[in-house]
């Protein structure tokens, strides 16, 4: 396709209304736009509570949080405030409101469609160009393909947040990460297992900096009670998690976006996924993937990626759980041995100490 044109010095809106590790996962085609057109000033759009995933990104001029459910009075008042406001606006979903966003902001437009129907056809035909959405893709190459319809090199590198954080935030060396809360509680692993983990990286000479949210402290007190880890839950901002786990000898955690940010940094990750499909939602290895995540397995390494699964015949369900609800228990995690994990953890401190 013939690379879309925009005037020198284009303004760009790339928009991302998702959860966080969707937002970070758009990074790569944000990347793509700026090695392009290297003097645009992109923006971001982003739900308020992601924006900070994006904080230092050097390809961004600016990032726009708007609230997730806004009233109509919000929704109209950013209709006009985006109005024809830039050259190139991007939508990285094919659902109504993002796209309608992108079509209001952007004199030109591009977007992802559902495969077929008349929504899509509708929006094929306002969106200046637009590629159908490929929900078996991983999320990276899907948004990549907004790259291929614009005409431009994809660049497949996912970028963290970025900063220098405070010293007293930096881990004692050398240190292991981990982080053992995901969002949901159907991708948490046995609290047993991550004890057992904290004692055997304990007993290899590590200092293990535990991270979570303010939300999951009462969890994390019922995890971390008795044993010998420094807790950071709470206490540090997107920046300083990066840094923290850059300069760590492994990081373990689940399907979570502290996950795909660990794996963005080139630190040995070891990520434990149940009900998820990896082959789209698998981290993100620094370099890309050479070969797709397979749909289940023991043990898979991609890059400085170690990704666990318990692989029972029903693997990947893509449901929330054995209960089907985002408080669910999900057997696959519950028996997930500790054991296996561990084998994982020292095939990645193998790669640090080789590297």
């Amino acid at each position: 396709m013939n690379p879309i044109r925009l005037p020198s010095h284009a303004r760009v809106l790339v928009v991302v209304l998702r959860r966080l590790g969707d937002v970070l996962l758009a990074t790569p085609l944000i990347r793509s736009v700026k090695r392009a057109f290297p003097d645009a000033s992109i923006e971001a759009l982003v739900f308020a509570g992601t924006e900070g995933i994006l904080a230092g990104n050097p390809d961004l001029a600016r990032v726009i949080a708007i609230p997730p459910r806004p009233s109509a009075s919000e929704s109209l008042a950013l209709l006009r405030r985006l109005r024809r406001r830039y050259d190139l606006a991007i939508s990285t979903q094919t659902g109504d409101r993002p796209t309608t966003l992108a079509c209001v902001a952007g004199r030109q437009s591009a977007g992802l469609l559902e495969p077929a129907g008349l929504s899509s056809a509708i929006k094929r035909f306002v969106l200046s160009r637009s590629c159908p959405s490929d929900r078996h893709l991983h999320r990276v190459l899907d948004n990549l393909s907004l790259a291929a319809a614009l005409g431009i090199p994809a660049i497949t590198e996912v970028v963290g947040p970025a900063g220098v954080p405070p010293a007293s935030e930096m881990p004692v060396q050398p240190c292991a990460v981990v982080h053992a809360a995901p969002m949901f509680r159907f991708k948490r692993w046995a609290i047993d297992g991550w004890r057992a983990l904290a004692t055997a990286l304990r007993e290899r000479g590590l200092s293990i900096a535990v991270t979570g949210a303010n939300a999951d402290r009462d969890y994390l007190d019922e995890v971390w009670s008795g044993c010998d880890v420094t807790r950071l839950d709470g206490s540090t901002d997107w920046p300083a998690l990066a840094a923290l786990i850059r300069a760590a000898r492994v990081y373990v955690g689940p399907d979570t976006a502290v996950t795909h940010l660990a794996a963005a940094t080139g630190t040995p990750t070891v990520a434990l996924f149940g009900p998820t499909d990896p082959r789209i939602w698998g981290p993100w290895p620094v370099g890309g993937l050479e070969r797709p995540w397979a749909a289940a397995g023991t043990i898979q390494r991609r890059g400085n990626v170690w990704l666990v699964q318990n692989p029972l015949p029903c693997l990947p369900c893509q449901l929330e759980g054995c209960d089907r609800h985002i408080n669910s228990r999900s057997q696959c995690l519950d028996e997930l041995s500790a054991s296996q994990v561990l084998s994982a953890v020292e095939q990645a401190l193998m790669m640090e100490q080789a590297a």
